[in-house]
C-alpha cells in the first residue's frame, strides 16, 4: 500500500445514483488512505476520452454500462474472467518507468454475483434464468457456470442481438439458448433466474417457470424493492439485490486497486468488508 494521493472513479451514464463511491471511500479511510474516489458521467462512446483527460494520479476506474465493452478494447492486457466474458467492469492503471500508462481490465461482476448468491443460500445450481443480454449478462453466464449450473436460457427482447451469449457459454462450459420474452412460458423450471435488466425498464417475469423457493438476483438496486423483485416474492421465491453484488464486487476491485490483485487479501480484510457492507445498509455475512 501507499500514502501517495490517488484518485478513483466510477464511470458511466447514468451514474448519479451509484453507491460505489459510498462503499469505495469507505474501504480506503478504514485502511487509512489518502485516496479520493468519486463517480464521473461519461456520456456513451467516451470512456477513450476521458481516459486521455486524465494524469498519473489515476489508480483506476470502476466502469459501469454503458462502458464494458469499451473498457475492454482500452485494456492492456484481460484477466481469464474479461477474456471469457468479454466485458471489463474494472480498470488498474500503472505506469512505466517512462511514465506511459498501461491498464489492466478485470471483471469482478462475476464473483459478485456469484458470492451474493451464496449469502441467500444458493451454492448450486441446475437451470439459471438470465434475463437481458447487455454486457452483464455475459458475467451472470459466468457465474451460473460457477455455481455448477447444467443449462442457461437467456430471455431478451430481440434474440438475434443475444446469440453471441451461447459463444460465452461456451466459452465458459455452459449450455446456453437463447429466447423472446414471449416465449418465456415454454423454458423448463428454473431454480435461480438473475436479471440484469435496468431498473427502470418493468419486464414482468410472472410467466417464467420456477421451482419452488427458486431466487432472483435482480442487479439493479435503485429503485428497491424493484418491480420484478416484488412480485417475485410475492409468488413465494427468494429476491437478493443487486446492492449485495455491488459490495462484494467493490471488495474485489479495492483488492486490485490496493494490491494489484483479486487475490491479494486486505490488511484486516473482515474490518473492511463489513465497513463498506454498513455503509449501504448491508449485513456483511
Amino acid at each position: 500500500m501507499t500514502s501517495e494521493i490517488r484518485t478513483l472513479a466510477v464511470v458511466g451514464h447514468p451514474i448519479a445514483h451509484s453507491l460505489s463511491p459510498t462503499l469505495h471511500q469507505t474501504a480506503y479511510d478504514h485502511l487509512g488512505m489518502s485516496w479520493k474516489y468519486v463517480a464521473v458521467d461519461v456520456q456513451p462512446g467516451e470512456l477513450a476520452g476521458f481516459l486521455d483527460s486524465t494524469d498519473s494520479s489515476l489508480r483506476g476506474l470502476s466502469v459501469t454500462m454503458p462502458h464494458k465493452v469499451a473498457a475492454l478494447e482500452a485494456s492492456n492486457r484481460l484477466d481469464l474472467l474479461s477474456e471469457r466474458t468479454g466485458s471489463v467492469n474494472t480498470l488498474l492503471c500503472e505506469y512505466t518507468e517512462s511514465g506511459q500508462r498501461e491498464l489492466s481490465g478485470f471483471n469482478t461482476d462475476v464473483l459478485g454475483i456469484v458470492n451474493a448468491l451464496k449469502d441467500s443460500g444458493v451454492h448450486q445450481a441446475h437451470h439459471v434464468a438470465v434475463i437481458g443480454g447487455g454486457a452483464t449478462a455475459s458475467s451472470a453466464i459466468a457465474a451460473a457456470s460457477e455455481l455448477g449450473a447444467e443449462h442457461i436460457s437467456v430471455i431478451v427482447r430481440t434474440p438475434q442481438k443475444a446469440f453471441y451469449l451461447e459463444t460465452v457459454g461456451q466459452e465458459c462450459g455452459v449450455n446456453v439458448s437463447v429466447h423472446s420474452f414471449d416465449q418465456m412460458s415454454e423454458i423448463a423450471s428454473v431454480d435461480v433466474a438473475i436479471s440484469t435488466l435496468p431498473g427502470d425498464v418493468e419486464q414482468s417475469l410472472e410467466s417464467l417457470p420456477r421451482t419452488s423457493r427458486a431466487t432472483l438476483l435482480d442487479v439493479a438496486y435503485n429503485p428497491w424493492p424493484s418491480a420484478r423483485g416484488t412480485q417475485w416474492s410475492a409468488a413465494g421465491g427468494e429476491v437478493v439485490s443487486g446492492l449485495r453484488m455491488l459490495a462484494h464486487q467493490a471488495l474485489i476491485q479495492v483488492r486490485i486497486f490496493v494490491g494489484g490483485s483479486p487475490f491479494d487479501v486486505l490488511p484486516d480484510e473482515s474490518g473492511v468488508k463489513s465497513a463498506m457492507f454498513a455503509s449501504v445498509g448491508l449485513e456483511s455475512l
